[in-house]
């Protein structure tokens, strides 16, 4: 389904990814975890198109991102670019709703003007999305009218609204306390439930663990380890094993 291959990507003289490779199924639920400044955020934003990378192969299903051959980077044509964009949805960590909008108003503006979908259509698509993370009632609210918890479940629903392939979360938890943080992750093992393919940055090991098909452990712009939780949080792998407190 997604596919990226030697992923390099440096800011200035720092080299940030070195050689990063990673394929994400159909259904996965794949957590990528790891210190701070491991490159994970980055490698999510190269995925997403928010950052570009400098060298590797990125694909998503028979559509090819970017391709190194020859030691020459191409991407692709804008057309493919803004395909690839569509099937993959993101959630970041600071929620990015828009503050002058209600909530029912962030979930349907992209569906309308960049799916083109009718209005009537948006909204009873965003209003099945808010069910679902459990905030039918806030429609009418506006974000700065939210806890922490519900803001990112409606950035959760408003990335729904958008029918995307692959869910990307990029430490979504991170800006919550333990409650709230409770809150959003009863919505995303839901959708785990549900086999929706998602990709998530996280520092919840307890996540990792327990919902996620595959762990991937990042240090020092490098995969270190890519294997199913059972496996990864029982390595005997030092680098795992000094960052998951094991020795």
């Amino acid at each position: 389904m997604l596919t990226a291959e030697n992923i390099y990507k440096k800011y200035g003289n720092l080299e940030v990814l070195r050689g990063v490779s990673l394929t994400v199924n159909k259904g996965d639920v794949v957590a990528l975890i790891g210190q701070s400044g491991s490159g994970k955020s980055t490698f999510l934003r190269c995925l997403n198109q928010l950052e570009r990378v400098d060298s590797g192969t990125i694909r998503m299903d028979d559509l090819t991102l970017c391709e190194t051959q020859n030691g020459k980077l191409r991407y692709a044509k804008e057309n493919v670019q803004r395909a690839i964009t569509l099937k993959m949805g993101m959630v970041f960590q600071s929620f990015n709703l828009f503050p002058h909008m209600s909530v029912l108003q962030n979930l349907i503006d992209a569906p309308m003007h960049v799916l083109k979908m009718k209005k009537d259509e948006a909204v009873a698509q965003a209003r099945k999305m808010l069910s679902k993370v459990g905030l039918a009632d806030r429609e009418n609210q506006y974000p700065y009218q939210l806890s922490g918890g519900q803001a990112q479940r409606v950035a959760i629903a408003r990335a729904l609204c958008m029918n995307p392939e692959i869910l990307c979360f990029d430490e979504p938890t991170s800006a919550l306390d333990p409650l709230l943080t409770k809150e959003v992750l009863a919505v995303m093992k839901e959708l785990a439930a549900e086999r929706m393919t998602m990709v998530v940055v996280t520092h919840e090991m307890d996540f990792a663990r327990d919902v996620a098909d595959r762990v991937v452990f990042m240090e020092n712009g490098i995969v270190v380890e890519d294997n199913p939780p059972e496996t990864l949080f029982a390595s005997q792998n030092p680098r795992t094993r000094r960052f998951l407190g094991l020795e």
